[in-house]
């Protein structure tokens, strides 16, 4: 990872444990070198099912290292919330929402990300996943 500023990223699930596995799996599969700040926020505000806009302010602010912050989020009131924060300008200068698959493109943002690379070329690189062929 270069000395600059780094890109952080944000995954954002309606269950806090897929968030946090998510970013478990994609900080150790992006290991070997400096990782990337990523925060996981999932979970409602009572702690189940659902999602919290605070939770995604609080892990935006987290991971903010000055060259934006690149949130996943897995589906439905995940994206709106994203969109919500994005709209209204609560997030970081720089956040953007990635049209992503949530795993795979968790993955390739951190690798991106802590390759040094900047805040559109870790969104595409997190795009790109939609492509990755099983067969």
């Amino acid at each position: 990872m270069n000395a600059g500023p780094v890109v952080g990223i944000v995954l954002v699930s309606h269950s806090a444990p897929v968030a946090e596995s998510v970013a478990e799996l994609a900080r150790g599969l992006a290991a070997g070198g400096a990782v990337a700040p990523v925060a996981a926020a999932g979970g409602g505000p009572d702690g189940g099912l659902g999602t919290n806009a605070e939770l995604v302010l609080a892990a935006a602010s987290a991971v903010d290292r000055g060259a934006g912050v690149v949130l996943l989020a897995d589906l439905g009131s995940s994206v709106l919330t994203v969109k919500a924060l994005l709209a209204d300008e609560e997030l970081p200068p720089g956040s953007r929402l990635a049209d992503a698959p949530f795993l795979e493109g968790a993955v390739a943002a951190v690798v991106a990300a802590s390759a040094g690379a900047p805040a559109e070329a870790v969104a595409a690189a997190a795009a790109e996943a939609y492509g990755y062929r099983k067969t």
